[in-house]
């Protein structure tokens, strides 16, 4: 039941993701091992959708390290645990919660011994921000936690880069690169110190090479000059080759024209009038931080937007024709497909 449970969500959300990007690119995921134990480590700029990108496009059912103030609702809480989301304590959620943590990390080497695969954002929290910031070093604990109970555990780490054109917007388009395998044995060493730092030095070089990396120093500065050259940003080794280039090799991508996909976004908001104004006028105002808007709005439109779609077939079944309605449904759809991948 567990299996089909999961096999359910992942569909329906790779299809909710299929209508709400207008690109998901992913590239080398065949660097994920099938049949070993793996931890990815990833990039994290944009919320809960990092998470469920990964979850549908990694090609091995996961689990998840998630910060734990998202399980405080108990209902919230059985959901995200049925998807295989572990809670992990941090400072700001109290001092005294942070030693909860020795049992998930206990439960992860289990999870790693039984060849599972675990997703981590070793960053600690998301942030919009193109770069990719310092790691903490609760993933390396995980590591070497792992190897220590068990010695002959081929514990696999994968880097992972989450790139997006623009990450708040809709639709907006997505590149998730997967590296190649590191494997954790060859980071083990007397001085276990030493090891922490190497280990966390060698991801975060790893994780950069695959997520378009703005340096922190005249962060603003450079972001106008890329704006300026129209760099995709979906290709992160382009980007960040001009950028080391002081911007003497950039390349800029095509323009399209957006009329006709404007018109088309008009067209579908329309057609969706109550979920987008529940959405502009009610939800979207509540969001304090720029990183969950893109969750929230994915959220609403897996749930929210069927339902309304469901309630309009209905109304037209009964006061029209089930043939009418399905004309309507199909018209929805195809304008739907239109508006978000023109």
């Amino acid at each position: 039941m567990k299996k089909l449970w999961l096999h359910s969500v992942r569909t329906y959300l790779r299809l909710g993701m299929f209508f709400y990007f207008k690109r998901i690119h992913v590239y080398n995921v065949e660097n994920i091992p099938k049949d070993k134990p793996v931890l990815l480590l990833a990039n994290h700029q944009n919320a809960l959708l990092d998470a469920l990108l990964i979850a549908t496009k990694c090609g091995r059912f996961s689990y998840f390290l998630t910060r734990a103030a998202v399980f405080k609702k108990s209902f919230v809480s059985r959901i995200l645990k049925s998807l295989q989301m572990l809670p992990v304590y941090r400072v700001r959620d109290g001092w005294s919660t942070i030693t909860n943590n020795n049992a998930i990390f206990e439960s992860c080497s289990e999870l790693l011994k039984n060849k599972e695969v675990i997703v981590i954002f070793p960053e600690g929290s998301h942030n919009i921000v193109r770069r990719v910031r310092p790691l903490s070093k609760g993933f390396t604990r995980i590591v070497f936690d792992s190897l220590e109970k068990y010695p002959d555990l081929d514990l696999q780490l994968v880097p992972v880069g989450l790139n997006f054109v623009k990450a708040e917007h809709c639709p907006d388009s997505t590149a998730i690169y997967f590296g190649k395998p590191l494997s954790a044995k060859d980071y083990l060493n007397e001085n276990k110190n030493k090891a922490v730092v190497n280990l966390k030095a060698v991801a975060h070089s790893k994780m950069k090479e695959l997520t378009t990396h703005i340096p922190e120093e005249n962060y603003k500065k450079n972001i106008n000059k890329l704006e300026v050259f129209n760099v995709d940003y979906l290709k992160p080794k382009e980007v960040n080759a001009c950028i080391e280039s002081n911007f003497t090799n950039c390349r800029s991508k095509k323009s399209q024209n957006q009329l006709l996909g404007k018109t088309l976004r008009l067209l579908l908001k329309l057609n969706l009038i109550i979920p987008f104004v529940i959405w502009r006028y009610w939800v979207k105002p509540k969001i304090k931080e720029i990183e969950f808007v893109s969750t929230f709005r994915f959220a609403l439109a897996v749930t929210l937007v069927p339902f309304w779609l469901l309630s309009v077939v209905a109304v037209i079944t009964v006061f029209f024709s089930f043939c009418i309605a399905l004309y309507y449904l199909t018209l929805s759809l195809l304008l739907a497909l239109l508006a978000i991948k023109l």
